[in-house]
């Protein structure tokens, strides 16, 4: 059994709790930093997940400054301090990732729930190794990436779907597919019939829904990949967001939260009902030509 990956979500947690703590004691992150070792933009990004203290003496100042004096609580807090301070699977992994996709793979693999689509492509949670080379090689030449990029890309990609598979409280994730995506033979036909295989397996599963959006003048279909994950026990639910070119983001802010929401809940309407998936994707699989 894959073992669930942690920092990210223990830094996202701890970051929540901290926040309470310091609107408990009605400071402002200016007021909390008066005269400790740490400034502004550190106890920022510590609330916002985005890092750890380095020192659990700047953990422990702080909470000193927000009046917790509960030995537990502050022993709770300090081992959630350490635990966020550990190393995410995919160090070493990968050494030329784009800019933001270590954030986005630690909210990622916090997620109870995630919901994606793709406007032109099976969504990358969802691809097989050999489709996943296949989107990495037809935009090598455009991109200007290297070999080792593509290989530690898709060596990552694959590694994400532990979550999916792991026996302990495994990840629910919906996805919507779109039709014409599903059409885009990226690969050739025999990559595209190893996916449509491993897209029936996975709708197989308790823990995902696929649905197929059929291509109608009518329907509602974003311009844009859509990715919500939602971390539930009280912590924020995050969206990744279009970038510059070569950046991952992600934000939790409640306006983008909600207009990718909508976006999702317009497809899945439109969508065929799950159950129409297998049949879909066979016929697709029949209807490829060499």
């Amino acid at each position: 059994m894959a073992a669930r990956p942690q920092p990210t979500a223990r830094r996202i947690g701890l970051g929540h709790e901290l926040r309470q703590l310091r609107k408990a004691a009605g400071l402002t992150i200016a007021e909390a930093v008066v005269g400790l070792h740490f400034d502004e933009s550190t106890l920022q990004r510590v609330e916002t997940g985005w890092k750890s203290f380095r020192q659990a003496g700047h953990l422990r100042e702080l909470l000193e400054r927000y009046g917790v004096t509960d030995e537990e609580q502050v022993d709770k807090l300090v081992a959630l301090q350490r635990e966020a301070s550990s190393r995410e699977w995919w160090t070493g992994i990968g050494t030329t990732m784009l800019s933001g996709m270590p954030r986005f793979l630690g909210v990622e693999s916090a997620a109870q729930e995630i919901r994606i689509f793709h406007p032109t492509a099976v969504p990358g949670l969802l691809q097989t190794e050999a489709y996943a080379r296949a989107v990495h090689d037809l935009h090598k030449p455009i991109d200007e990436t290297t070999t080792e990029f593509g290989q530690q890309s898709v060596q990552i990609r694959m590694k994400r779907k532990e979550g999916m598979t792991r026996d302990d409280d495994p990840q629910k994730v919906w996805a919507v597919l779109y039709e014409p995506a599903l059409r885009y033979a990226i690969g050739g036909p025999d990559v595209m019939r190893e996916q449509y295989a491993a897209l029936a397996e996975w709708a197989a599963r308790e823990n995902v829904t696929i649905q197929v959006l059929p291509q109608a003048e009518s329907s509602y279909v974003a311009f844009h990949d859509v990715n919500i994950m939602i971390l539930g026990d009280g912590l924020p639910t995050t969206v990744q967001v279009d970038t510059a070119w070569s950046t991952v983001a992600v934000t939790d802010k409640p306006r983008d939260v909600g207009r990718f929401s909508r976006m999702f809940d317009a497809m899945v309407a439109a969508a065929l009902p799950p159950r129409d998936t297998p049949k879909f994707l066979h016929q697709l699989s029949r209807e490829i030509t060499e």
